[in-house]
Formats: C-alpha cells, sequence, structure tokens
C-alpha cells in the first residue's frame, strides 16, 4: 500500500497555531500579496467577522494576503479565565508576535470593535508594526470606556437568555451563543475593561488612520474627537448602519479601500 498522504490544516478544519508568551493563539492566511492584518471584535472570531462578511474575499480579490487572527479567548485560540490576561495591551502583543511569527516586519491593520482597541494600541505602543491603522465600530468610546461591562459580563455567566432581561446584555448573550464562544472566557475578558486608551496617547499616533463606524452605533461613539486628536486621521460615518450592520457594509469596504490605496498624511 502507499503512503498515506498528510491531511492539511484547512481540510482538518483546523486552524495553525503559535504560542503567544504561554498563550496559544490560533490564525489564518489567505491569499498572497501585501499583507493586511485583520482582528475580530469581542464575542467573535474571524470567520464570522470578516468572513462570513465578505471581507476575505474582497481584500483577496484586491491582490492582499490577509492574516487573521482569533484573540485570546475566542475562536480557536487558548482560552483565559482570569480577567488579568484579557489586558488589550497583552492582545495587542499577541498581534504583533503572529507578524513575527509569520516573518512580517510590518502591515497594515484593521479591528473591529473590540480590534480596534488593539489596533489602536498596537499604532501607539508598537507603531514599527502599522503601516496604515484602519479603526473601525469603535471610536471615542475607547477613550470613555462602556458602560454596560458588568451587566454584560453577568449575563455571559448566566448562559440563559430567559435569564436576562435587559435588551443590550441578552444581545451580547445570543450573539455569543451563536458564535459557538466560550462563555465563561468571555465574561472574564469582558470583566478586565480591556485597557482605557487616553487622547493624549491617541496624539502620539504616527501612522495614517481611518475611524469608520455606522453614525447610529452607540457602542462605537462619535468618531470626531478621535479625528481632531490623531494627526492627520481620517473620519467616515456610514449613513443608517449600527454596530452589527456596519461590518458588513458595501460603503464600508469602498471606504478601506480607498484609504488603503489613495490616502496619505499631508
Amino acid at each position: 500500500m502507499g503512503r498515506r498522504r498528510r491531511l492539511t490544516f484547512q481540510e482538518l478544519d483546523i486552524l495553525p497555531d503559535f504560542n503567544s508568551n504561554g498563550v496559544r493563539i490560533a490564525y489564518e492566511v489567505k491569499g498572497s500579496g501585501e499583507p493586511i492584518l485583520l482582528i475580530h471584535g469581542f464575542a467573535s472570531n474571524w470567520r464570522v467577522n470578516w468572513q462570513s462578511t465578505g471581507w476575505v474575499e474582497f481584500l483577496v480579490k484586491l491582490g492582499r494576503q490577509v492574516i487573521l487572527i482569533d484573540n485570546r479567548g475566542h475562536g480557536d485560540s487558548e482560552k483565559l479565565y482570569d480577567t488579568e490576561s484579557y489586558d488589550a495591551r497583552f492582545m495587542a502583543e499577541d498581534a504583533c508576535r503572529l507578524l513575527d511569527h509569520l516573518g512580517i516586519n510590518s502591515c497594515d491593520v484593521m479591528g473591529y470593535s473590540m480590534g480596534a482597541r488593539i489596533t489602536a494600541i498596537m499604532a501607539i505602543y508598537h507603531r514599527e508594526y502599522v503601516k496604515k491603522a484602519i479603526l473601525a465600530g469603535l471610536a471615542y468610546n475607547m477613550v470613555r470606556g462602556f458602560g454596560r461591562g458588568d451587566a454584560i459580563a453577568k449575563a455571559l455567566e448566566t448562559g440563559d437568555r430567559a435569564l436576562v432581561s435587559d435588551p443590550e446584555p441578552r444581545a451580547f448573550l445570543r450573539f455569543a451563543i451563536q458564535t459557538k464562544s466560550d462563555l465563561k472566557a468571555l465574561a472574564a475578558c469582558m470583566r478586565s475593561r480591556g485597557h482605557k486608551i487616553t487622547m493624549e496617547e491617541l496624539a502620539t499616533i504616527t501612522s495614517p488612520v481611518l475611524v469608520i463606524a455606522g453614525d447610529i452605533d452607540d457602542v462605537a461613539g462619535p468618531i470626531e474627537p478621535l479625528v481632531e486628536v490623531i494627526p492627520g486621521a481620517k473620519g467616515v460615518l456610514l449613513a443608517g448602519k449600527d454596530h452589527m450592520k456596519a461590518v458588513g457594509d458595501p460603503a464600508y469596504k469602498k471606504e478601506v479601500r480607498a484609504f488603503l490605496y489613495d490616502y496619505h498624511i499631508t
């Protein structure tokens, strides 16, 4: 009998992973060309945030190599249950280590919601990795904070939508269940409060930045304060889009394409 062919990660539907300072981080790479790193939002994963919304196909067709990370506690990455492990600075370091693992010195980076916070931290503290930064689905609320964290964490800990009457925590729980997430890990992540970024820190960013969000996105907060403080930043509002509807919006893709290829700080 001939030797059996070893199945690839793709055929097994298992993501490759690497060790990020003791935490197993899963990732995927699609396409070829100039790389761009995509960082998903809370309770999501790269497949839900970027593949199901058409972003992977869109960017691959533009001739980009798309680097996709599952943040710690999410997707196929390792699940952690202590709040200290979810400081967004650690998550930004995971993303930088992924680029090191792949031999990529720097690239464009786009983050949505929680991923936008991680992207901003990369642009502030690890700027050598970031060519252009796209902060999507999270704007001024990355500075002033998001006040429903405890209620959302409690909803995740119940694990039962029937026991949660508050609409917003209930919506987070519903989404986490839909994405087949580890609810205990997500509750720890939510209780960590990420990392509160200051306006002074944002003012130190030197990369070209696009701040983009739906014009009825209460999770993101207003984009204008970030556009005003980040040198040369461009701001875009997506008409009639809330937090969930903005992520796959064709207008969002159009604005990102223009930013990546036509926008430069003057």
